[in-house]
């Protein structure tokens, strides 16, 4: 049985830690050591919106430090990650620059969609109380110093995803001058935060009973492993405010040595503990789960898995696709047209996989096209497309990258539109040419799906496709007139044809 030794670095707004795991296949992750050093980027990136040479400095210092440990654990393999306070800053690239140059490490800043769902991923790693606990309607809560994010849970199904820029740092920054002209901080903090999570009440748990919360973060991880021997720590709501009512009033001083921090936290820990809390009389959560994860253990389970060292038995992408559904749901789009586009468009997908060359992740990314590419209809009949666009660039699906979405949203805008050469398609956009082709390939085989079900009716019974040599042909079983559908599916041929080479066509089997 083959252990594996791996090192999982994140870079955060207020310290830098380092993870050493043991990955063994059946039993798990096991943690090693784990190393921490406090460093305020997100001092700098959320302030002046880069980071000082005399931090950066610090940073590459620490960074240095990790990988002499990491050579003295014999690591097998690492992954270093940077979050907001690198994401946010304009020197974003000459940081990664010089930490690779400095220390050999290469940093890879995730959107806060991946960051999330790599949070998300390292409590799923508890699977037995995970699985249990999210059967009813449940909230993960992650507060992180550049904001927070709320996922929502229904039936061991990712309902939906909101990220709020109200994180423990951004905070403190804001309330920086008021801090010192007030005995009553703690109140500053929740007058401040009330409306954020007043309308988010109002716009996405009106309709959802919340039973369970599950609590993300740095320092409440610290407060859990300050408070019980176990792993986790399962509370009650009452059992949870009289924690925050016997840490919120004591003075500094006291918070300090009742929770094991240095000073300088404090004003760090209060915004999460008062977010918490507030958000558990939102939403009347009667159980509080602390798992007493984070981040780097998440970027462990998530190399486990790609890695085939163990499989989960919680369905991630089945999270983002019910996530997709979700969104076009409170768009209004037509379930029933969105089913039958989804059934063909994959069938598609899957009949050519020699033709096209794209694979499993590919597949997601048409299926998420295919789910939300009539959301613009909500905003706009005439400018459909555009406006669906939009939406999905506007709207975070967690586990999908920036660089994901706008393939999706690109692929959604040219269903209808005309598509547009790479040196336009460039212009505002952060795809490269492999994204550009990947972003056609998808684009046609959404085109020619969608074109089958143009009125929106259903005319088709059962739908057939086979590949035999340059055509692609779709049977169909009909005694419907799809003469609009002939017509529209034909048009849409042509740019199918230019992508792959192949014809498609369109055969009706009357029904007797």
């Amino acid at each position: 049985m083959q252990i594996i030794t791996f090192a999982a670095i994140d870079i955060g707004s207020y310290e830098v830690g380092m993870k050493i795991l043991e990955l063994v296949p059946k039993s798990g992750i096991r943690e090693i050591d784990y190393i921490r050093h406090g460093i305020e980027l997100g001092r700098d990136a959320y302030n002046k919106g880069k980071i000082s040479n005399e931090m950066l400095e610090e940073l590459c210092r620490v960074l240095e430090d990790f990988t002499r440990i990491m050579k003295e654990y014999q690591v097998d393999d690492y992954r270093a990650c940077a979050t907001s306070a690198i994401r946010e800053t304009s020197n974003c690239l000459l940081i990664l620059d010089k930490i690779r140059v400095r220390t050999g490490l290469d940093v890879e800043v995730l959107s806060n969609s991946e960051q999330r769902f790599l949070g998300y991923k390292s409590i799923a790693s508890n699977e037995e109380s995970f699985q249990k606990i999210i059967q009813k309607g449940t909230a993960i809560v992650d507060v992180g110093g550049g904001s927070i994010q709320i996922s929502l849970f229904d039936k061991d199904a990712l309902v939906s995803t909101q990220n709020m820029r109200l994180g423990t740092m951004r905070i403190r920054e804001r309330l920086a001058e008021v801090e010192s002209r007030t005995n009553h901080f703690g109140d500053i903090i929740e007058e401040m935060i009330n409306n954020e999570l007043k309308s988010y009440k109002r716009l996405y748990l009106k309709d959802r009973e919340i039973k369970n919360m599950i609590l993300v973060g740095d320092y409440i991880t610290q407060f859990m492993q300050r408070n019980a021997m176990e792993h986790s720590l399962m509370l009650s709501r009452e059992e949870y405010v009289q924690l925050y009512q016997e840490i919120m009033t004591r003075t500094p001083q006291a918070m300090v040595q009742r929770l094991g921090l240095v000073s300088e936290n404090v004003s760090l820990i209060m915004p999460a503990l008062i977010i918490y809390k507030r958000l558990i009389e939102e939403t009347g959560a009667e159980t509080i789960w602390i798992p007493g994860l984070n981040l780097s253990d998440g970027l462990a389970y998530d190399y486990a898995e790609r890695k085939k060292i163990f499989k989960s038995s919680h369905n991630f992408e089945n999270d983002i696709v019910e996530a997709a559904k979700n969104i076009a749901k409170r768009y209004q789009s037509n379930k029933t047209h969105l089913a039958g586009t989804e059934y063909l468009a994959l069938t598609i997908f899957d009949k050519m996989k020699r033709i096209h060359g794209m694979g499993k992740r590919e597949r997601l990314l048409l299926q998420i096209a295919v789910l939300l590419h009539d959301c613009g209809k909500y905003i706009s009949m005439n400018r459909t497309a555009e406006c669906s666009y939009e939406i999905v660039m506007s709207t975070e699906i967690i586990g999908l990258s920036h660089r994901e979405r706008e393939i999706i949203a690109s692929a959604i805008r040219f269903n209808t539109e005309e598509f547009a050469s790479f040196e336009e398609f460039s212009i505002g956009s952060s795809l490269d040419r492999q994204d550009y082709l990947l972003t056609a390939k998808l684009s046609a085989i959404l085109r020619v799906a969608n074109s089958m079900d143009r009125s929106h009716n259903q005319k088709f019974k059962n739908v057939k496709v086979t590949l035999k040599e340059r055509e692609l042909i779709v049977v169909v079983d009909t005694v419907e007139d799809i003469t609009l559908e002939q017509g529209l599916f034909s048009h849409k041929a042509e740019f199918f044809e230019t992508i792959f080479s192949i014809r498609p066509v369109i055969r009706q089997k009357r029904q007797v």
